[in-house]
């Protein structure tokens, strides 16, 4: 997986008068810590940083944190946090989490499904029920997405966490051999809609009853 470059430098000052100093300059404030990281105050230019999240995922993405005082030292980090101005969306802060390239971690990697079913043609629709899966592996190994060929599928036919091939060195760990992607019968999605549309307007009808009672 490619890994990608961003530059940091050190903060001295904390608090809300001088965040607001930094973004006014093009930067914003960041933290960077980890299992055998002392917490370090920083800050990166936000429009590098845009740049970068605009292209990759955030949930996949490595980054070369290259921190700078006076020398410079290269951190492996990913990103654990990010916050949001509440009404302009602008982003405030980051915080950057060290992790080792030799560790194994946990991350969450997005479903693919490529090929037509058999089961569309014959009027069945297709169902990624995980849209996402976490796998464990090597963060220089994280795969962009795992993709699952359904051609082969039926109506009512489906792939199970236990039936998916990972690239060598990616493991899941999953406790129940839950579905991935099914294919199901027009009839079977209407009947869903049906209880789905009954069970609201049973909810409905309660919630009136009791504040009818109330009254």
């Amino acid at each position: 997986m490619e890994q990608l470059q961003l530059a940091a430098t050190l903060r001295e000052t904390t608090g809300n008068g001088p965040a607001r100093v930094l973004r006014r300059s093009g930067r914003i404030p960041a933290v960077l810590y980890g299992p055998e990281t002392d917490a370090l105050m920083l800050s990166v230019n936000i429009h590098e940083f845009e740049l970068i999240l605009k292209n990759h995922n955030i949930n996949q993405m490595v980054l070369n944190l290259v921190v700078q005082n006076g020398e410079s030292s290269t951190r492996p980090v990913m990103i654990k946090e990010l916050q949001a101005h509440p009404v302009s969306r602008k982003l405030i802060h980051v915080d950057f989490y060290e992790i080792s390239m030799t560790r194994k971690i946990w991350v969450n990697v997005p479903v693919v499904v490529e090929g037509k079913s058999i089961g569309e043609e014959r009027g069945g629709i297709v169902q990624v029920v995980r849209r996402e899966l976490e796998v464990l592996c090597l963060p220089g190994e994280i795969p962009e997405s795992i993709v699952l060929d359904i051609s082969s599928l039926d109506i009512g036919d489906a792939i199970h966490v236990e039936e998916v091939r990972l690239p060598e060195g990616v493991e899941i760990s999953a406790d129940t051999n839950f579905t991935v992607v099914t294919v199901t019968s027009p009839k079977a999605e209407e009947e869903a809609a049906v209880e789905e549309g009954e069970a609201e307007v049973a909810a409905e009808a309660e919630t009136a009853l009791e504040e009818g009672e109330k009254e």
